[in-house]
């Protein structure tokens, strides 16, 4: 099943300013931050050589697409819940806060 995701409803962390509403959803926030391990490429768990992860594998559940089906990226879930966003190549282009409270 294809997911739609759209990238701009997603905090941008790399150069782009957002709206920070609170510490929970901040990209200084070290849970949502790209230099935790847990939302790094170089974690295998998130790197686009784990087939899981790869725009190769037409079985994979994890794939962002964009409004014309064409894949962009994936996404990943970090074990303290943060949604990380990847291009194909395992740059992160976003994420979304842990929903946990």
């Amino acid at each position: 099943m294809k997911q739609f995701l759209c990238i701009s409803a997603l905090l941008i962390s790399s150069g782009s300013y957002a709206q920070v509403t609170s510490w929970e959803n901040s990209p200084f926030n070290y849970n949502n931050s790209q230099y935790n391990y847990n939302n790094s490429s170089y974690n295998y768990n998130n790197s686009p050589y784990n087939y899981n992860n790869s725009q190769y594998n037409y079985n994979a559940n994890n794939g962002v697409y964009d409004n014309s089906g064409n894949r962009i990226g994936y996404e990943t879930q970090s074990p303290t819940g943060v949604t990380n966003v990847f291009d194909n190549n395992g740059n992160r282009i976003g994420y979304s806060p842990s929903k946990r409270q």
